[in-house]
């Protein structure tokens, strides 16, 4: 027994003592050298910089908790047979130990951004530059050549013992083909928001914060925080530019343009914000490339290079769900897919009533007949946008991108007839499609071609149910648009470079009115085609303080044998240090415009289509403009002066929206508009805040109409903008308060409102709406689960004092008794957002 016992202990003894050396031996089992790398990295912040080959396969126990950096570095040399070295800035490079190495950052020299999945080479290996435009490659010889490129950048080739070899060296690649633009001022409004020397504004999404009462990068709301810039309902899809109407601003995503501008109806941008990388602003001094667009110019744009790793957002906000994918296919070739859905139909949210509120005031499908109601209103939008980019070799490039986005809405007209319920669907539904292919090609240092082919397609269509009358109204309007162009650019030297080119445009637009009791059927299809041929000479100074684009673009429309010579100019000089001074001018013309026949048109909702110019009753619009800007830019503080002259010519009654007595009356005319656009900003460490003013005095003439000019529908003559953000570790606040004086309205004479049963209206435009106020406030938290994985959430609230302003009123005479609507602003709006990326 007693021997059994002492047996039983033993086992017992040899089994504990197993299990700990089986258990110590799993808690010191070996860790890649990367993911020793990455523990090492948060013990002692410090950052390791080297090349993914030379640590590939390499495994060992990870060193003690207890030890100093230099001990751990000691032990790691003793086991990898690599070399550690401790440079500045607590930078640790990783490098064999025998052999030469090479290694250094890339960066552009002209503005010194680093430059990532750079391909560097010898006669045996290669390697990319990683994100932060290092690089690391092993050398056999100092005499062994060693070749950098980067698409769109000069090739390096040079022997080893030519670099500068002492640690790891900034290494400069210089532009090959192009006179790159300059920013002259970073953080315009707030970070991320820059201009440009060519009299452009850029918001770059990357680096962007937080913009009052937006949590998610809305491109077209985001545009409208630049003076000058405005929407006077308040939707993407009527934005005015210095006075203009929506359809003359030229809208183009990655060079398509396009016809159709928001989700519900304009009150959201129908652009995914997440594959949208770059909005350029251009208020007057076009480059010559462009046409179309007589009051300004919206240029989106997708990232354009290669990506090497995975990257992806998924997020949620009270409107939408969606999803981005950033993938790399292989070395040269990658990916981004992009898609928004409403969540309507899983739940309605404040947002979404609001917004459909908003949208259906005053609508069929707000209010019907008094017999009838409406039933089942249901609305639904999603979108989906690829890009894909190829390098087929260092000097050749194909970009691919399609874009398709959806708007429905649909509800039931019910009434009782003949004793008997009936009921039937009205539905509009708006639709656009568009697909492009660029190629690039670098034919040596000095010339660079670039083709681009792109279709466009738009149709809204809505079917009208009138149940009274058992009536069924189709309406729809198409546009189809294709596009060929072919930009060469030519670099004489480093100050002076030549743009030459031709651009053929081809737009088809079709319009149907049906009815099927009684019958009628209107339909008619235009097509017009345009031959563009442009050049345009850039000179900038070495310094870079003075830059001049001058051009000319001629256009040749066949149908009418029509010829059009637009004239281009930028022009900036920085004097004084501190102090810029800019010119900017232009002639351009455009073909198509959208018309309002009648305000119930498409069930009132979007009631705008789509027509071409026939050159008689319906001119080509042309426009031309100057602008003369200063600005002063030192020590934080930003004040910009711009103020500018525009006339457009060849609008018609029916473009500008009227709603008095010349809503029915077909004319054309011009209006002319000037004004002054002044920003104040002040920006200290993590604060920023900035004081808009804007004044414009718009006035049409329509001789037809009236013999002298009277004030535009869109002479918002006062606007002002007081906005600030706040930086605070991980959190991000804004504040916004907008206000601007009323749009123009025309009121019955007093007293005398009605004769012959018609409005008797006072001299037109005289009057005013109320005055516009709205505050918006937004907050964003960024938080991490992860080395790779980041979160950020938002909340935001639109008109925090629910104020209700007045965007838009009308007459009508309804028994004997003049009527007023009046159309009302959002309420207090909120929204939120929660987004993971990884």
């Amino acid at each position: 027994m007693e021997k059994r016992i002492k047996k039983t202990a033993i086992f017992f003894s040899l089994l504990f003592f197993i299990t700990n050396c089986i258990c110590a031996q799993h808690t010191t089992s070996s860790r890649t050298l990367s993911q020793i790398i990455t523990s090492l990295q948060k013990v002692y912040h410090v950052q390791f910089n080297y090349a993914e080959d030379v640590i590939e396969g390499v495994s060992l126990k990870p060193p003690s908790k207890n030890l100093s950096l230099q001990e751990a570095l000691r032990y790691l040399e003793s086991n990898t047979g690599l070399s550690f070295s401790l440079m500045n800035d607590n930078f640790i490079l990783i490098k064999p130990r025998t052999g030469i190495i090479l290694c250094g950052y890339l960066k552009r020299k002209d503005n010194l951004e680093v430059l990532p999945s750079a391909t560097i080479q010898t006669s045996d290996s290669s390697t990319t530059s990683d994100k932060n435009g290092f690089f690391q490659i092993k050398i056999k010889h100092p005499l062994q050549l060693i070749t950098i490129r980067y698409l769109g950048y000069k090739t390096i080739m040079k022997p080893y013992n030519q670099f500068e070899v002492s640690g790891c060296k900034d290494v400069y690649l210089q532009s090959d083909f192009q006179l790159l633009p300059q920013v002259i001022i970073s953080n315009y409004i707030t970070s991320g928001i820059n201009k440009i020397d060519n009299g452009s504004f850029q918001i770059d999404f990357s680096n962007l914060d937080i913009l009052p009462g937006l949590i998610d990068h809305d491109v077209l709301q985001s545009v409208q925080a630049f003076p000058g810039i405005q929407s006077v309902n308040e939707t993407v899809s009527n934005i005015n530019i210095r006075g203009g109407t929506h359809d003359q601003n030229l809208i183009l995503w990655d060079d398509i343009k396009m016809y159709q501008s928001g989700h519900f109806f304009g009150l959201i941008s129908m652009y995914n914000p997440h594959i949208t990388q770059k909005v350029s602003l251009r208020k007057s001094g076009n480059d010559v490339s462009y046409t179309d667009g007589v009051s300004g110019t919206i240029d989106m744009q997708t990232n354009h290079e290669v990506n090497r790793a995975f990257k992806g957002v998924i997020g949620v906000n009270l409107t939408d769900a969606n999803g981005f994918a950033d993938i790399p296919i292989n070395e040269s070739s990658s990916i981004q897919v992009a898609a928004r859905k409403s969540i309507s139909d899983f739940f309605e949210t404040p947002t979404y009533t609001a917004f459909f509120d908003r949208i259906s005031q005053n609508t069929e499908v707000a209010s019907n007949a008094t017999t009838i109601t409406n039933t089942d209103k249901t609305f639904d939008f999603y979108d989906t946008s690829l890009r894909w980019i190829y390098n087929i070799s260092d000097r050749d490039k194909l970009r691919v991108n399609f874009i398709n986005v959806h708007n429905q809405l649909r509800f039931n007209e019910n009434a009782i007839i003949n004793q008997e319920e009936e009921s039937r669907d009205s539905k509009l539904t708006q639709n656009s499609i568009a697909g492009a292919l660029h190629y690039n090609r670098i034919w040596n240092d000095k010339l660079k071609t670039d083709f681009e082919i792109y279709e466009t397609d738009y149709k809204l269509r809505a079917v009208n149910a009138n149940i009274l009358d058992s009536q069924r109204f189709l309406q729809e309007n198409i546009v189809s648009e294709t596009s060929t162009k072919l930009k060469v650019n030519y670099k004489l030297n480093n100050r002076l470079e030549l743009l030459n080119g031709y651009h053929f445009v081809e737009t088809e637009v079709t319009n149907l009115d049906d009815v099927d009791n009684p019958l009628f059927r209107f339909l008619v299809s235009e097509v017009v085609r345009t031959h563009g041929v442009f050049s345009q000479v850039a000179y900038k100074t070495l310094n870079n303080k003075t830059n001049l684009n001058l051009g000319l673009r001629y256009n040749y429309i066949s149908k009418f044998n029509k010829s059009i010579w637009e004239p281009r100019l930028s022009f900036s000089h920085q004097f004084f240090k501190h102090f810029a001074l800019e010119i900017l001018a232009e002639y351009k013309h455009q073909n198509t415009s959208q018309v309002i026949n009648f305000q119930n048109d498409f069930l009132g909702i979007e009631k705008r289509r789509w027509q071409l110019s026939n050159d008689k009753e319906i001119p080509v619009i042309t426009s031309k403009q100057v602008s003369m800007g200063l600005n002063y830019n030192y020590s934080g503080w930003l004040v910009d002066i711009d103020g500018f002259y525009k006339i457009v010519d060849g609008i018609t009654t029916q473009s500008q929206g009227f709603q008095n007595q010349y809503e029915f009356i077909k004319s054309h005319g011009r209006y002319d508009v000037k004004g002054l656009d002044i920003l104040l900003r002040k920006h200290i460490e993590k604060f920023s805040a900035w004081l808009s003013y804007s004044y414009m005095d718009n006035r049409y003439l329509f001789k037809e109409l009236e013999t002298n000019y009277f004030p535009g529908n869109y002479n918002i003559s006062h606007t002002a903008t007081l906005g600030m953000t706040y930086a605070l570790n991980n959190l991000k606040l804004s504040a916004g308060l907008n206000w601007h004086s009323g749009k123009p309205t025309t009121q019955p004479v007093f007293e005398n409102q009605i004769i012959d049963e018609q409005v008797n209206y006072e001299a037109t435009n005289t009057s005013n709406l109320d005055d516009y106020l709205r505050l918006d406030i937004s907050a964003i938290y960024n938080f991490k689960f992860s080395d790779k994985t980041r979160a950020n959430l938002g909340v935001s609230v639109w008109n925090v004092l629910d104020k209700e302003n007045e965007i838009n009123n009308f007459y009508r005479v309804k028994d004997e008794t003049i009527m007023e609507t009046v159309q009302k602003s959002l309420g207090l709006t909120p929204n939120a957002v929660f987004r993971v990326y990884f």
